[in-house]
Order: C-alpha cells, then sequence, then structure tokens
C-alpha cells in the first residue's frame, strides 16, 4: 500500500498590471484557484484585474501556510523583506 500523496498549501502574490497592488492569498489549489480570480470570482481582487501571479511558496502544513500569510498581511516588515527579495514587485 502506497502512502497517500503529499497535499501542499501555497501562499501567493498576485499583482494588478493596471496599478501595480499586490494581493495576498492563501488556498490548496493554486491552478484552480487563479482561474477563480481571473474569472472574476474573487470579489478582493475582482477591481485589480488584470492580475499576474508574481510569486508563491509550498509549505506541507495548512497551519505554516495560513500563518505566513498572517505575517505578509498584518507585519509590513515580512511583506518588505520578501519584495525586497524578490525584485521589488511593487
Amino acid at each position: 500500500m502506497s502512502p497517500a500523496p503529499q497535499r501542499w498549501f501555497y501562499v501567493y502574490l498576485l499583482k494588478s498590471k493596471r496599478d501595480s497592488l499586490i494581493y495576498i492569498g492563501c488556498t490548496s489549489n493554486l491552478h484552480k484557484r487563479l482561474e477563480e480570480h481571473r474569472e472574476e470570482k474573487v470579489y478582493s481582487t475582482k477591481k485589480m484585474l488584470p492580475i499576474e501571479l508574481i510569486y508563491f511558496e509550498a509549505y506541507s502544513s495548512k497551519k505554516a501556510a495560513f500563518e505566513r500569510e498572517r505575517r505578509l498581511k498584518h507585519y509590513g516588515s515580512a511583506l518588505r523583506h520578501l519584495k525586497l527579495r524578490i525584485g521589488g514587485a511593487g
């Protein structure tokens, strides 16, 4: 019997191509969630369209992923350091 496949959780950053706003999100299905954003099914990003995925991180723990999302959203220094690391995306 083989073990169950690893389930990953993703923290991701989207950038509006229109006004360079950054959106931070967390999901267990990155591909599906990006489609939802692009199809205007996510209220928070409807007015940001068009958007592009500029960064993501994968976590094996849901708790760790949501904690990282929270830190990026609530602590400016965490997002500032990440932007520097990925080339000032915003």
